[in-house]
């Protein structure tokens, strides 16, 4: 197999978080900087910060993207994605971790311009979506 050219590559944490059965989705803003999916759905998480943990990683993605304080779940898939931002190939490889919250009041960062809590069952009617969150929805139904 042939290796794919790619000048950035990243680690990811990403937070399906359940509230009442619902999952929350944030749309990127069309104005954020290092932003790779401008309008798309998504699931709060982000980039691991060099010498960061996973675990640290999630925990801040998720109070710097929501607001919210969560009970970390078990991770249930994994998934990879590779946009073009800014005339680079990036590589992006995440971690998807199930997490509980009992608020549902959202605080949106800079980098998102809108949320919706959703039925998981129901994800197919709330795109676009980001990178590689339809199959994650599909894993996480399915486990």
């Amino acid at each position: 197999m042939e290796l794919q050219h790619v000048d950035k590559l990243f680690i990811a944490q990403k937070a399906f978080i359940v509230n009442n059965e619902k999952i929350l989705l944030l749309q990127e803003s069309l104005k954020y900087d290092e932003g790779s999916n401008p309008g798309r759905w998504d699931v709060p998480g982000g980039r691991v910060k060099p010498g960061e943990g996973f675990i640290e990683a999630l925990d801040r993605e998720i109070l710097e993207e929501t607001g919210l304080t969560v009970k970390r779940g078990q991770p249930f898939t994994m998934g990879e994605w590779r946009p073009q931002v800014k005339g680079e190939q990036w590589q992006v490889i995440a971690t998807f971790v199930e997490c509980l919250s009992d608020q549902d009041q959202v605080k949106l960062s800079l980098d998102h311009q809108a949320f919706k809590w959703i039925d998981p069952k129901t994800y197919k009617d709330h795109g676009p979506y980001a990178g590689f969150i339809a199959q994650a929805f599909e894993d996480y139904l399915r486990r």
